[in-house]
């Protein structure tokens, strides 16, 4: 199996319920189990003006699932919950990505891995080093203590709101 980590996030048609239902549905993907959730962020909006904040969080997902596979398998969760691509960086009810794939690089027409934007967003790499450590090492040969120095926490709040609730069942978690 492969350490993935997913980053989720929505800002429409109650956000918490979003992100909560897209972690079931990762829990019941075929060859792949959840490993560890961060904690829920809000973030403002990147993209147009006057949209809603974002509920953010990043997941590990230990999947047997190649990488187009698993990109198939998130867009198929996003469309089923009500994900329309209209507005780049848009307003969207869930937005699950792939930050990472074990050691993997990918640039295909459709995936890039590490997620190309990943070591500009605040709201991406808090959870991720919440979940995957600051000594996480990263494709490239650097770790995520030393990408995360050089981004600000600015207006990221870490919420109280959890999704694993439901998700995992005892002693899943690794």
């Amino acid at each position: 199996m492969i350490a993935a980590y997913i980053g989720l996030g929505s800002n429409l048609q109650e956000p918490i319920q979003q992100l909560r239902s897209a972690v079931l549905a990762l829990a019941r993907l075929p060859s792949s189990r959840i490993g560890k959730i961060s904690s829920v962020y809000r973030s403002a909006a990147v993209g147009p003006a006057g949209q809603p904040d974002y509920l953010n969080a990043v997941l590990r997902l230990d999947t047997s699932l190649a990488p187009a596979a698993l990109l198939d398998a998130l867009q198929h969760i996003e469309q089923e919950q009500g994900r329309v691509r209209t507005v780049r960086w848009g307003a969207r009810t869930l937005d699950l990505d792939i930050l990472l794939y074990g050691q993997r690089q990918v640039s295909t027409a459709r995936l890039t891995i590490p997620h190309p934007a990943m070591g500009q967003r605040n709201f991406v790499l808090y959870p991720l080093v919440e979940i995957g450590g600051a000594n996480l090492v990263l494709p490239d040969g650097s770790d995520l203590g030393t990408l995360i120095a050089r981004v600000p926490r600015a207006d990221l709040v870490r919420t109280r709101l959890r999704l694993e609730q439901d998700a995992i069942v005892p002693g899943d978690r690794k």
